[in-house]
C-alpha cells in the first residue's frame, strides 16, 4: 500500500473536500474544474463498483446496423442509494461547493467501465434535456487507469485535454455542454477505469 492509498483512507470518513480546484476557463463561456487525487478512499470506491454495479451493455444503431457501444453502464436515478458511501458524501460535497453557480443540487449518477484501452466514448455534449438550451455542470469522477478526456469547440476549432488519474476529479460548466463536446478516445493500451458523471435532473 502506497502513501497516497493510506491518505485516502484515512481522510474517507471525513469525505472529500472541494478546496484546491483549479479552473480552466475555455471559449464561448465553458470551463473546465480539475482536482487532483480528490476522491477518499478511491482503492475501496473502484472495487466496490466494479463488483456491485449492475453493469449492462448497451448496442446502438449506427447508420444501417446495430453496434455494441464500447463499454458498460449503468445509472443511478434520482433518490436511487449509491454504491458506496463515499459516493454519496462526494455529491453531497460538489451540490454545496457549487451551489453558487448552479443552482441546484447533483443529483444522478451515471457509471461507466472502460475494461481497457478498445472502450471509449465518441465526441458528444450532454446535449439531452436541460443541457441542450442552458448551462449545466457535469462533474466527473475517475477511478482506475489513467485515460484523457479531450475536449473540442463544437462546430471546429483547437481541441484540449486532460488526463484523469485514480481519484481525480473534472467538472465541465458554464456552456461546456451546448458548445463544446468531449470525448475519452481509444488508446493502445491501458487497464479498467470506471468514470462516475453526477448530473443536476433532467440533464444527460
Amino acid at each position: 500500500m502506497d502513501f497516497q492509498t493510506m491518505l485516502f483512507e484515512a481522510t474517507a470518513e471525513a469525505g472529500p473536500e472541494c478546496n484546491g480546484i483549479s479552473r480552466t476557463v475555455l471559449a464561448r463561456g465553458a470551463w473546465v474544474d480539475v482536482r487532483r487525487a480528490w476522491l477518499p478512499a478511491a482503492d475501496d470506491v473502484f472495487a466496490t463498483l466494479l463488483h456491485a454495479v449492475p453493469w449492462r451493455a448497451e448496442r446502438r444503431q449506427m447508420y444501417d446496423r446495430m453496434v455494441d457501444v464500447p463499454r458498460l453502464v449503468h445509472t443511478y436515478l434520482v433518490d436511487d442509494p449509491l454504491p458506496h458511501p463515499v459516493l454519496t458524501r462526494a455529491r453531497e460535497a460538489l451540490s454545496a461547493h457549487y451551489l453558487p453557480e448552479l443552482g441546484e443540487p447533483f443529483r444522478t449518477a451515471g457509471c461507466c467501465y472502460y475494461r481497457d484501452g478498445h472502450d471509449s466514448v465518441a465526441w458528444h455534449g450532454d446535449r439531452i434535456g436541460r443541457g441542450r438550451s442552458q448551462d449545466t455542470m457535469v462533474a466527473i469522477v475517475s477511478l482506475g487507469d489513467p485515460r484523457r478526456l479531450a475536449l473540442r469547440p463544437r462546430g471546429g476549432g483547437e481541441s484540449l485535454s486532460f488526463e484523469l488519474g485514480h481519484g481525480d476529479l473534472l467538472v465541465m460548466g458554464g456552456s461546456c455542454q451546448r458548445t463544446w463536446e468531449h470525448a475519452v478516445p481509444k488508446v493502445a493500451g491501458a487497464g479498467p477505469r470506471i468514470s462516475v458523471q453526477f448530473r443536476p435532473i433532467n440533464v444527460f
